[in-house]
């Protein structure tokens, strides 16, 4: 039997990718040859730190030592519930991944209390943004802000994220090459806010509205108004009709659509009425259906011999979308 160490250096490097950032340092010192392989740069493209209190000291010296040029997508927590004595992400931390790491293009901040820290301290080179369960700053993703913050945000995901509300949203335009929206849980969105805001967003091409309190037919009302372009559309079925799904008819460019529960009204369209909906959309090739009650029963037939241009999948919904009804 082969041991470790007769393992070719390919292979040793797809296993210390699997390891937590703790341990792969801590096997670095094994032997020189260990070392060597976890200063390799493929490491340290993707790093997750949420599994971790990290001290301000150990997060300066992972900059410093590991990651700098190399790094691609961070995720990291900021202890908003852990207690006062937990470190918080400083503007300083922020300004330095932006300066020491060029090549920065994805930021994931979990429980992270950004109340303090200025939007202008994030890198400027991410591509993609996601805040799960921050607080964020009042004058965060206003209009009236530095049109030179985030020149290149593609991708902005905002998971329970309670300060975020109209205005922010209707801040959203300045970023010009974003094309990807995801409102999960951000419950102080109105019908009206949302509708202003999209009117202003026509480039997006993808758009997510998950457990917010907006009625699935007035966000899919606007959506037919000004996302004429959209290829991509996830959005929960509280307040769902066969009218408010009949709004798509017609997309020109919608190329995946996902209904996700478990809010299951009376109204809800039937298998027959979504078929005849989505077939009057030329591009359509994906339908999603989740956490409706009907997988593994006969609308899964249904919906596949109907609509045999499309991959349809009928499964039930994920765990992290029943937390946003909890």
């Amino acid at each position: 039997m082969a041991a470790m160490t007769d393992l070719p250096d390919s292979v040793l490097l797809e296993i210390f990718a699997y390891l937590p950032v703790r341990d792969r340092i801590r096997i670095s010192r094994v032997c020189h040859h260990w070392k060597r392989l976890v200063d390799d740069r493929c490491l340290w493209r993707h790093v997750d730190l949420t599994l971790y209190t990290m001290r301000p000291k150990v997060m300066w010296h992972l900059l410093r030592r590991y990651m700098a040029s190399r790094l691609y997508s961070l995720r990291m927590g900021g202890y908003l519930f852990s207690g006062s004595q937990a470190p918080q992400l400083s503007p300083a931390l922020l300004r330095a991944l932006g300066d020491k790491c060029p090549n920065l293009k994805r930021l994931c901040l979990h429980v992270a209390d950004l109340s303090a820290v200025p939007i202008t301290s994030l890198p400027p080179t991410l591509q993609t943004l996601e805040l799960h369960s921050c607080e964020i700053s009042m004058v965060w993703l206003l209009r009236e802000q530095d049109p030179r913050v985030l020149p290149r945000l593609e991708c902005l995901v905002l998971d329970r994220v309670p300060a975020f509300r109209d205005e922010h949203l209707q801040g959203l335009p300045r970023f010009r090459a974003l094309r990807s929206l995801v409102l999960g849980g951000t419950y102080r969105v109105t019908e009206t806010g949302l509708d202003a805001s999209l009117q202003q967003l026509s480039y997006l091409q993808r758009l997510e509205v998950l457990g917010c309190t907006l009625p699935a037919d007035s966000t899919l009302r606007a959506i037919s108004r000004h996302l004429r372009g959209v290829r991509k559309l996830r959005l929960t079925v509280g307040g769902l009709s066969a009218a408010g799904l009949a709004l798509l008819e017609g997309m020109p460019a919608l190329e995946s659509l996902c209904l996700q529960g478990p809010l299951i009204t009376p109204d809800m369209p039937s298998p027959a009425q979504i078929i005849a909906s989505c077939l009057t959309m030329p591009r359509l090739r994906a339908l999603e259906l989740q956490g409706l009650g009907w997988e593994g029963q006969e609308a899964e037939r249904v919906l596949c011999q109907g609509l045999p241009h499309c991959v349809v999948i009928v499964r039930p919904c994920p765990k992290e979308s029943l937390d946003w009804w909890m």
